[in-house]
């Protein structure tokens, strides 16, 4: 009898263990926010999937923060690149009790989003929005792991002026906060360097047809043209100007500069040059082991801002260990301190939280294969 009533505690006394166990898990979540649908929902589901890469990498590891064994929960959300609807699933995520934020992945969406998390002191790290205006508004909880839009411009222009040693250009943006953003500081630097701006023509992201502008554009002969724009948009653009006979050279920022832009340009896709705010994948630190476990998770290839989303998770986990908590407001006073080193490379912020050392890469495509030109550091 001794040994069966000794035989059921010391079950019972396993299963307590094993329940008390699962309690003492504390779930935390991490808001993830880009478009999951629309005409760059490719981009958006990229920039989730390497988040929710590492999310699964970190729970499989084992995170532990204050004694207390935690499983992250990424809480993903469609913002559509919609401003107004990124600023209601801001809230949403907000209301989700999401402790950090990786996004938005779109200028326009970011910056108005912005406010709310700042409102709320969680931390928000977008791992691609570019425009400069993002970080200057003074808020705390703003970081971003690329380059600025105030460091691409410049570069394309430069590449433009002394790498395709064209004379004129065309300018067309998309009237977005990325695409506006981005052509002005290419204008800029563009006449800085001497170039002649023979025109700055705006459309809007979700136009189909480009032909009017094109025509007028191919009546001012330009040597090349720049587009402020994203893929969706970008290739139908350099698609249309073969067509009309255009044979200046297309450029681009980091929105045009993927791996679908080939499909979507056609065969015009020989004649585009473009730039990524952050290093090529195959120089990246950890970019083929990134990419092999992406492929291997996702069974597709990484159109652009997966090893920087997956980064950021990093990031946000890592001041959480630095603050031994998962508190939002510890959490965001222990950002200032960051010094990671990931798949892209050393993370530092400075006062404004950008990154310490911007890098902008320069491709352009060789039989409708991306292949690097140029890597500039700032």
């Amino acid at each position: 009898m001794d040994k069966i009533y000794c035989a059921l505690s010391g079950a019972i006394a396993v299963a307590l263990s094993v329940c008390g166990t699962a309690q003492a898990n504390e779930f935390v979540k991490i808001g993830s926010a880009e478009p999951l649908t629309g005409e760059i929902a490719h981009l958006g589901k990229d920039n989730e999937n390497g988040a929710r890469l590492a999310v699964e990498n970190i729970n499989a590891e084992g995170l532990v923060i204050g004694g207390q064994k935690i499983k992250l929960i990424l809480d993903s959300v469609d913002d559509q690149a919609d401003p107004r609807i990124a600023t209601e699933i801001a809230q949403k995520l907000v209301d989700d009790k999401v402790v950090a934020v990786v996004g938005d992945m779109n200028s326009g969406t970011t910056i108005p989003a912005s406010k709310i998390y700042s409102d709320a002191g969680i931390v928000q790290i977008s791992p691609s929005a570019s425009n400069p205006t993002y970080t200057l508004q003074g808020y705390k909880t703003a970081y971003r792991v690329v380059a600025t839009d105030a460091q691409q411009g410049p570069a394309l222009a430069n590449y433009a002026a002394k790498g395709l040693k064209v004379k004129s250009v065309a300018i067309v943006d998309d009237s977005t906060a990325y695409g506006q953003g981005l052509a002005n500081e290419f204008e800029k630097t563009a006449k800085s360097l001497g170039l002649r701006v023979i025109s700055h023509e705006a459309t809007n992201d979700k136009a189909v047809d480009f032909r009017a502008i094109l025509t007028k554009i191919k009546g001012e002969n330009p040597d090349a043209i720049m587009y402020g724009g994203m893929d969706a948009t970008g290739g139908p653009f350099a698609k249309q100007a073969k067509q009309l006979g255009l044979h200046a050279k297309i450029m681009g920022g980091d929105g045009v500069c993927t791996e679908k832009l080939s499909v979507l340009a056609g065969n015009a896709i020989d004649n585009f040059v473009c730039s990524e705010v952050g290093t090529a994948l195959e120089k990246m630190p950890g970019g083929k082991t990134f990419q092999a476990k992406y492929e291997q998770r996702f069974h597709q290839p990484i159109q652009y801002t997966a090893p920087m989303a997956f980064d950021a998770v990093h990031v946000i986990v890592a001041a959480m260990k630095r603050a031994n908590s998962t508190e939002p407001a510890k959490i965001l006073a222990a950002m200032p301190d960051t010094d990671y080193r990931g798949v892209t490379g050393e993370i530092r912020f400075d006062s404004k939280g950008d990154l310490q050392r911007g890098v902008v890469s320069l491709y352009r495509y060789d039989a409708g294969k991306k292949t690097l030109i140029d890597v500039v550091k700032m």
